[in-house]
């Protein structure tokens, strides 16, 4: 608060007898008032400016390595890095901050030719018992069968919220953006800023969402075969290894988690997501993810009333924007 310590100066010099300052009465005059209340108001926007990160660029800088160093390859401007998967390990790495709210945009080149068993993931997470996740998790696949892309979301510690979908190009061939939108509002999965889903924040309702935790960005790239394939049938084949996940110019543009959530959860120019315009799917956005959902969706856990016995989840039967 220094910056409030040199306004109460300005307001209470040495002598507080100056009738600038402070009348007969003790009462401040406007001028004084005036300037304590701009300067509360630079604490507030400095503080709200500190809460707030764009990053665009350097993988040394913004993410340190959880596993399997010597399975991760970074460039030597720190703008691209691959991930490596083969019988002794896979790898994975994550953000060095923290955060509640904004926008994280991935550009990521899968793993090409026959891949199944494999699973590279992009999420954010809270790690705690009751953790808050938002998930992609791309699901490989034989030669010549597309790649699955599931997403699921976490909320206090329970998930069973998954879907899965088909992409409509080869995700193998080049790199494509993955985005997650997190905000007050709903949670928004975009493939090339195409929704693929969303999470509303029905919490007024009893759904549970995303809200209070802080969470870091992970990458990984690793042996799923257990599941990832068609249930497990299908393993990894390691003589066509090893397997290669890139990624690059990604982007973060969110709130840094300073053990303070008013920063966070504020509706500024700097917290620009938590806005009313990015509370629903523009009419546009809509067109497009009723396009996905009729064309590419393969699983969506609220059509499944065998695996909930005829009691899906309550969000399922609430308006998805």
């Amino acid at each position: 608060m220094h910056y409030l310590y040199i306004y109460i100066y300005i307001c209470y010099p040495y002598s507080f007898n100056s009738y600038n300052t402070v009348d007969r009465k003790g009462t401040m005059t406007k001028n004084c008032r005036l300037t304590v209340f701009i300067g509360l108001l630079v604490v507030n926007l400095v503080q709200n400016s500190l809460s707030s990160v764009v990053s665009v660029g350097d993988f040394n800088k913004d993410f340190y390595v959880m596993w399997s160093p010597n399975h991760v390859n970074t460039s030597a401007d720190g703008r691209t890095r691959s991930l490596i998967l083969d019988k002794d390990s896979g790898a994975g790495f994550a953000s060095n901050e923290m955060f509640l709210f904004g926008e994280i945009d991935m550009q990521i080149k899968l793993v090409p030719g026959h891949s199944a068993g494999t699973v590279v993931a992009f999420y954010l997470t809270s790690d705690q018992p009751n953790r808050d996740e938002i998930d992609f998790e791309f699901l490989g696949n034989v030669t010549g069968q597309p790649y699955i892309l599931q997403t699921n979301v976490f909320a206090d510690g329970f998930d069973n919220r998954e879907e899965r979908i088909h992409l409509w190009f080869d995700p193998t061939k080049d790199f494509h953006t993955y985005s997650i939108l997190w905000n007050l509002h709903q949670i928004v999965f975009m493939v090339d800023w195409v929704p693929i889903r969303v999470y509303r924040n029905h919490a007024d309702k009893g759904v549970a969402f995303p809200r209070w935790q802080p969470m870091g960005i992970k990458i990984s790239l690793w042996n799923g075969d257990s599941w990832a394939t068609r249930g497990g049938r299908d393993k990894v084949d390691w003589s066509k290894g090893p397997f290669i996940a890139s990624f690059r110019n990604y982007k973060i543009d969110a709130c840094i988690w300073k053990g303070n959530a008013r920063f966070c959860r504020a509706d500024s120019t700097t917290n620009w997501w938590n806005k009313d315009r990015y509370s629903t799917l523009t009419s546009t956005q809509r067109r497009l993810f009723k396009w996905v959902r009729k064309y590419f969706l393969i699983y969506d856990y609220c059509l499944d009333n065998i695996r909930f016995q005829n009691n899906l989840p309550r969000e399922c039967s609430l308006p998805k924007y």
